[in-house]
Formats: C-alpha cells, structure tokens, sequence
C-alpha cells in the first residue's frame, strides 16, 4: 500500500455525557470535504492511540472525519485514579458512545454518521437510543461471548481472568491492573465485575437487558450494519459474532468471517485489524475490507 500523507489533524475534543462524565476525543479531518462522519468506538481497555493510524487512514484515503475517544476514568478521559472509579461497562457501552455520537453530530450535522465499533464498540449498540440516525455501522469483532466459546488454550486463560487473578486484583486493588495483565489499560473495578456477568452468563449482557439496562431495540436499518468476524480470534470467536447478528436483526449468514491468509497474513486476532503494521493490508477499498467507500455494499 502506497505511504499516504498524513490526513489534517485538528486539536483534542473535550465533550460531556449526559450523566455529566468529560470525555476526551481525537477528530481527524481530511484534506478535502469530508463525506461522512464516523465515531470510532474501542474495545475495552484499548486506548484510542491504538486506532490512530486506522483513523489517519479512513480520514486520508476514505474521506472521513473519525472521532476517537477514551472512555470516562480510562487514559485520556480519566479524571481521577481508577481504583476511585464507579463506571461500569455498560456506562462506557451506552452513555460514552451516545455521547460520541452527539459530538459528531454537533461537529458535522450535514454528514452522514456512520458508527464503527470494534468489541464492546459495536456490542453495545442494540443497547442505546438514537440509533436510527446512523446511516452505517461496521463491526469489528463485536460478539457475545460467554468462557465456553473460547478455544483452548485460550480458554484456560480466560477462566483464570474470570475466576482467579481477575477477582483477586479487583477485589485487593479495587481494580484490575490491566497493563500489568497484559490487557491494555487498567480497568475500574465496576467494568470488570460487570464485564465479568456478561461473560460467565449464557444470558446475553448477564440477564440485565430489559431490566436494570435497556432492552435490545435495535432502529437502525439493519441492512446498513455490516459484520465482521476473524477466524483466528480467540477472545470473540465466529460464532460469538453470529449470534450477536440477531440483536441488529441480521442472520449469523452474514456475518463475514475473515480470515488472515486472504491478507496474506499469519495472524489478526483480536485486535490486529486496527495494527498498522498487519492492519495496513485490510483497510483498502475492497468490500471484504474494513472501510469501504460505499453507504451501501
């Protein structure tokens, strides 16, 4: 792939939630007239620095402006230290990305808003309101995964998460020391417990849709929400993204499952496709890749 300019960088965006959180952002312009705004949702403990040279790109070669974004009391947007913290993941699911999203709209009424969630950035969003006003998602990853899905030996470290180091570190440091894990940022220890009801419950969101969260209602035009799933990802597998098809009211059929040799790569995982060194070679302008030019496919 040809080294492209670096897109038009403009200062960091400082924005409130509706529950009164400070969110800092990252707005990326194109040199010319953007055609559409695009709200870049992180998976969880993955700082928005991650996504930069994903998001230079959809600025540069797509003609996007993306907004990135921490979530509340997570690196740029934390306030205080995290074992202080009180946010939940359903706050960073819901809340933060609403929050998002009416940034963007604020910034670029005229645009069309397209949302593109990696992992919890797109699990989430049969979740909140608004949603018939985006005129494309893509998801990356973004499945409902319980620790039975996982293959081994994979899994093995999930239950460990799960039952051994992860309650141990919440419950002595009153967060989870996601760096020292491994796992990119350091979690509060309310995102942990309830990210931790979500994946040891065979329930989707651990039971709490309908109840003390809203229910799955999604109003967005389910043929504008394109799916994407790797192969090789062991923390959300295939079929975890199939059946999470069903809250945007789509069939586990179409769901693209990508797998890395069509890239002529040895591995994406996870969290590969936004890497620019193995990331580079998905980002092109192909429908099978993550950010085609296209409303519609």
């Amino acid at each position: 792939m040809k080294e492209l300019r670096s897109c038009r960088l403009k200062k960091a965006e400082v924005f409130k939630t509706q529950d009164g959180a400070t969110l800092v952002g990252q707005l990326y312009l194109p040199r010319g007239q953007a055609r559409a705004a695009m709200v870049l949702n992180g998976a969880t403990g993955v700082p928005q620095e991650y996504y930069r040279h994903f998001a230079e790109h959809a600025a540069q070669a797509h003609g996007l402006a993306v907004l990135t974004f921490d979530y509340r009391d997570m690196e740029r947007s934390a306030m205080e230290p995290v074992r202080r913290s009180q946010a939940r993941m359903s706050d960073w699911g819901i809340a933060d990305q609403e929050a998002a999203r009416a940034k963007m709209r604020g910034l670029f009424p005229d645009l069309p808003l397209w949302v593109m969630g990696h992992s919890l950035g797109g699990m989430t969003l049969p979740l909140q309101a608004g949603t018939e006003e985006i005129a494309r998602v893509i998801t990356v990853a973004s499945g409902n995964v319980h620790h039975a899905d996982h293959p081994w030996p994979y899994r093995a470290l999930a239950l460990m998460f799960w039952f051994g180091a992860g309650p141990l570190a919440a419950t002595v440091l009153g967060y989870v020391p996601g760096r020292a894990l491994g796992l990119g940022s350091d979690l509060p220890a309310p995102v942990y417990w309830q990210w931790r009801r979500w994946c040891t419950s065979r329930d989707t969101f651990g039971g709490e849709a309908g109840k003390s969260l809203p229910a799955v209602d999604w109003r967005g035009t389910r043929e504008n929400v394109r799916m994407i799933a790797f192969a090789d990802d062991d923390l959300i597998p295939p079929q975890c993204v199939q059946r999470h098809a069903a809250n945007f009211g789509k069939s586990a059929e179409e769901v693209e499952v990508i797998d890395p040799e069509q890239f002529g790569l040895a591995g994406i995982g996870h969290i590969g496709a936004f890497a620019r060194r193995s990331g580079t070679r998905c980002w092109g302008e192909g429908r099978r890749q993550l950010c085609g030019v296209k409303v519609r496919d």
